[in-house]
């Protein structure tokens, strides 16, 4: 291998953390072409990653190595969140948590390549695609091995919990999730509530915030969000909440 080769190779391995994919596109736009990722390859430099992505030969990477390389490099909003953004922020330790799975979400027309989807990751990966709140909104550095990943603030996490109830996420348990969410500041979810188009999430999040007796909740300007028209049946058979015009499940209503 040429001095200039291996001065590019060095460049590589001094500026990109380990434990992170490398997308081959993304390798490409930096210099490094098809052909010399394969010598890479050849000289056990590498690793092919499934097709289209490249990891450090011997590496450990685990699901956040990918997620990194989906934002760092593709520019994909796709991050942790809900439960798993809560969890990681040490916001559900104290529930069932299955470390099993990770769910994140992705924005509209999103997502992930097939070396993403299609590799085992030793853990269930669902992806969920979402609009209903701005792609960008809400997040927070998380820092991992070496590198960083943007995942779900706390505020969001809960409003994507909540966007999943009541079929892939228990209302009791995103209950008990809000109950820790004492120290939210309020600007940050006046910004999140103002920029959510989903009703059902909004009325849910406010009608769990009153309940639990939370300070901030005192600070927002609620007469500035558009909290719809009308009555939502969260479930059927439930308990109406007059304030909120939502009806919930019965054991909700009477959690303390």
């Amino acid at each position: 291998m040429s001095t200039e080769k291996e001065s590019k190779l060095n460049a590589l391995l001094r500026n990109q953390p380990g434990g992170v994919v490398l997308t081959s596109s993304w390798l490409a736009k930096q210099g490094y072409s098809l052909e010399l990722q394969k010598r890479y390859k050849k000289s056990q430099w590498f690793d092919a990653f499934g097709t289209g992505a490249l990891v450090r030969h011997g590496d450990e990477v685990d699901y956040l190595g990918g997620v990194y390389a989906l934002q760092a490099q593709l520019g994909l909003s796709v991050h942790p969140g809900g439960k798993t953004a809560l969890s990681m922020l040490g916001k559900a330790h104290y529930l069932e948590f299955s470390a099993r799975k990770a769910q994140l979400f992705a924005g509209k027309g999103e997502t992930p390549p097939l070396w993403f989807k299609k590799h085992d990751w030793g853990l269930r990966v669902d992806c969920k695609t979402t609009s209903f709140l701005p792609a960008e909104t809400g997040l927070v550095e998380f820092e991992h091995k070496r590198f960083k990943v943007r995942i779900s603030s706390p505020a969001r996490a809960l409003m994507e919990c909540l966007y999943l109830a009541p079929k892939a996420q228990s209302l009791v348990e995103a209950y008990e999730l809000m109950e820790s969410l004492n120290n939210l500041r309020p600007n940050a979810v006046q910004e999140l509530l103002v920029a959510c188009t989903s009703v059902k999430v909004k009325r849910l999040f406010l009608y769990m915030a009153d309940k639990a007796g939370h300070q901030w909740l005192g600070f927002l300007e609620s007469d500035k969000l558009d909290l719809g028209s009308g009555k939502r049946v969260i479930v059927p058979n439930g308990h109406y909440v007059s304030k909120y015009q939502i009806t919930v499940p019965k054991e909700l209503e009477a959690a303390i």
